[in-house]
């Protein structure tokens, strides 16, 4: 299987990249050699490679910024996201989109269904929505797959920005009333790779690790499991306050919840989500090792 994937240096395209099956020829392609934004380059490239699937990582995603950028924020994720989509269409090959909880207003109790009217707060998730909306005009047997509070080992993220204010700060302030689900790069990946390999496979599916919790729930699992592993120092005490929306203001408005149900995405590929804190665990494994790795190379180096 040939697949080409947009966004290179993106968290879930490196993954990807990583872990790629050596049945599948993947190529990633970044702004610079494929600027979604101009019709002509997505175009050029699709035909170039001729990939069976073309998975769509790339996306406008500073939340708060695109309250004043508007402009951009839909230039990427819906103009972009519609000449992909054409380009797919030009050349016989199959879309996979990744999308966003932020489609959502966040007003219900209970998660959210693939079928769930979508009523975006803000311009980022106004801009995935129509992102969204021209796929599905465009290739109605096209995937989008919505996921939500993506972090990775790689990449910039809640957690390693978590673990780097925690070595620096003995207090830290998160958010306690927006609910949702952490989800890896290696479960978005593993499900991206399933749902391609399914011909079967289109519409809307929603992809993140199982359970719930909020941004306060994820910084203290981080703070305690980090302590446990060793990437913060045993006797380095910080103190997690837990505060509402209010007490942080920001340009851009969130679903106060979020929770995606995935049971469609269980069905059609028998992958069984695990619980957010078992995946936080092996992440910051995965973290550990790579630190190790990298003093020892620094030493390495020295040594010379």
């Amino acid at each position: 299987m040939r697949v080409l994937v947009t966004g290179k240096h993106g968290q879930l395209s490196k993954q990807l990249q990583l872990d790629a099956s050596a049945a599948i020829t993947l190529q990633a392609l970044d702004r610079a050699q494929c600027d979604i934004r101009n019709a002509t380059d997505v175009l050029t490239a699709v035909t170039d490679f001729s990939p069976d699937v073309v998975i769509n990582a790339a996306a406008y995603t500073a939340v708060d910024q695109a309250e004043s950028d508007a402009e951009q924020a839909y230039a990427v994720n819906a103009l972009g996201v519609e000449n992909i989509a054409r380009a797919c269409l030009s050349n016989d090959t199959r879309l996979l989109h990744v999308s966003t909880d932020f489609v959502f207003n966040g007003q219900q109790s209970q998660p959210y269904q693939p079928s769930d009217v979508i009523d975006p707060l803000g311009v980022y998730g106004a801009s995935k929505a129509a992102g969204e909306q021209r796929v599905q005009a465009l290739m109605p047997a096209a995937i989008i797959l919505r996921t939500a509070w993506v972090y990775s080992c790689h990449g910039n993220n809640f957690m390693k920005t978590m673990l780097r204010l925690m070595a620096e700060r003995d207090e830290l302030s998160v958010v306690v009333d927006q609910i949702g689900t952490p989800t890896s790069t290696p479960t978005l990946a593993q499900t991206i790779f399933a749902l391609i390999d399914n011909t079967q496979a289109q519409g809307i599916y929603h992809c993140t690790d199982a359970g719930q919790g909020s941004w306060y729930d994820f910084a203290v699992a981080i703070y305690e499991q980090a302590q446990a592993l060793g990437l913060l120092p045993a006797n380095k005490s910080v103190t997690i306050r837990p505060i509402k929306t209010t007490e942080y203001p920001a340009p851009a408005q969130r679903p106060s919840y979020s929770v995606l149900d995935h049971s469609r995405l269980q069905a059609d590929t028998g992958l069984v989500m695990r619980d957010w804190r078992v995946v936080l665990a092996e992440e910051l494994n995965k973290l550990l090792v790579e630190t190790a790795q990298t003093l020892k190379d620094s030493e390495c180096i020295s040594n010379k």
